[in-house]
C-alpha cells in the first residue's frame, strides 16, 4: 500500500515538479530517475524481449536528458499513456483481456455476457490512454507551460474519475441481476493481484 501511495504521488506531484524546475538543470533529474527505474526493471525480468523493450526507453530517456532536459521532462507522461495504451491492448490480441483478468478474481464462475463486456472496456481503456498521449504530446510540443502542468497534473486524473465513476454506475444498469463487488473490494482485489496480472500480460 505504501508503495502504490508513493507512486500515485509521484504521477501527481511529477507535472509541478518539472513546471517549478523549468530553467534548471534539476528537471532533467527526472527523466535519469525513471531510466533508472527502467534499467533496474530489465534487469529484473526473465523475459528477453521485456528487458530489450525497457532498456531501449531506458537509453532514450537518458538520451534526452543530456541533449533535450526540459522537453523530455514535458514528454515522459506520453511514455507513460503509451506503455498504458500498449498494455491493455496487447491483452485484446492476445487473451484474456486485461478487465477479464481483474473480473474473474471477483467471479470464478463467470456469467453470460460479461466477457464481451469486459473486452469492449479494455478496448475503451486503450483508446482511452492513446488520446491522453496525444493530447500529452500536443501540449508539450505546442502548448504553453501552465497548459501542460494543468493537463497531467489536474485533468487527466479527472477525466479517469470521471471515467470510472460512470463506468462503475453503468454497470448496474447493463447487468442488474448480478451481484456487483464496491469499490472498495474492487480496489483491495486489484492491488494485491496487479502485479501478478501485469507480469502474466507481460510474458504472452
Amino acid at each position: 500500500m505504501v508503495r502504490v501511495t508513493l507512486i500515485t504521488a509521484l504521477f501527481i506531484g511529477y507535472p509541478y515538479m518539472v513546471y517549478q524546475g523549468r530553467g534548471s538543470s534539476l528537471v532533467g533529474l527526472a527523466p535519469v530517475i525513471f531510466s533508472a527505474i527502467y534499467i533496474y526493471q530489465a534487469l529484473l525480468t526473465s523475459n528477453k524481449r521485456t528487458r530489450l523493450l525497457k532498456l531501449i526507453i531506458a537509453a532514450s530517456l537518458l538520451t534526452g536528458a543530456v541533449f533535450l532536459e526540459v522537453l523530455t521532462a514535458k514528454l515522459l507522461p506520453v511514455f507513460i499513456q503509451l506503455l498504458f495504451m500498449f498494455f491493455f491492448g496487447r491483452t485484446l490480441l492476445k487473451g484474456p483481456p486485461l478487465i477479464e483478468s481483474f473480473v474473474r478474481l471477483e467471479f470464478p464462475e463467470f456469467p453470460p455476457g460479461i466477457s464481451d463486456y469486459c473486452r469492449q472496456l479494455t478496448l475503451m481503456w486503450t483508446g482511452f490512454f492513446g488520446i491522453n498521449a496525444l493530447m500529452c504530446a500536443g501540449l508539450a510540443l505546442w502548448g504553453p507551460d501552465a497548459w501542460w502542468a494543468f493537463y497531467n497534473s489536474i485533468l487527466i486524473f479527472a477525466f479517469t474519475g470521471l471515467l470510472m465513476v460512470g463506468e462503475y454506475i453503468y454497470r448496474h444498469f447493463r447487468f442488474p441481476e448480478l451481484d456487483i463487488p464496491n469499490p472498495a473490494s474492487t480496489l483491495k482485489t486489484m492491488l494485491s493481484n496487479g502485479r501478478k496480472i501485469w507480469l502474466d500480460v507481460q510474458t504472452r
